[in-house]
């Protein structure tokens, strides 16, 4: 079975940091760029990152440019998400999705079941 699993998500303090792992099981990712997306209550799917196949090229939403760092451990079968100086309006359920490009939503393979992330005092 092909799946994306995200984890690492939870409730931090604004200001806080948190990683964000999405996992491939059933699949290598080494043939596949991987983007994150978020969805807040509300509101539409919002692309957040993406990293391609090698690593050697990476995207950010203005949103998140400079606190956020898209990574990925090949060796792993793993893409991370590190996110700091995180903001209220940072909140929301995050995917990772496979793609043989960075492309917009939905234009992804496969995707995760998401994982939640709520930054609150």
């Amino acid at each position: 079975q092909l799946q994306l699993v995200e984890s690492g998500g939870g409730l931090v303090q604004p200001g806080g940091s948190l990683r964000l792992s999405c996992a491939a099981s059933g699949f290598t990712l080494d043939y596949y760029a991987i983007g994150w997306f978020r969805q807040a209550p509300g509101k539409e799917r919002e692309g957040v990152s993406c990293i391609s196949s090698s690593g050697g090229s990476t995207n950010y939403a203005d949103s998140v440019k400079g606190r956020f760092t898209i990574s990925r451990d090949n060796a792993k079968n793993t893409v991370y998400l590190q996110m700091n100086s995180l903001k209220p309006e940072d909140t929301a359920i995050y995917y990772c999705a496979a793609s043989p490009l960075c492309t917009d939503f939905p234009g992804y393979d496969y995707w995760g079941q998401g994982t939640q992330v709520t930054v609150s005092s």
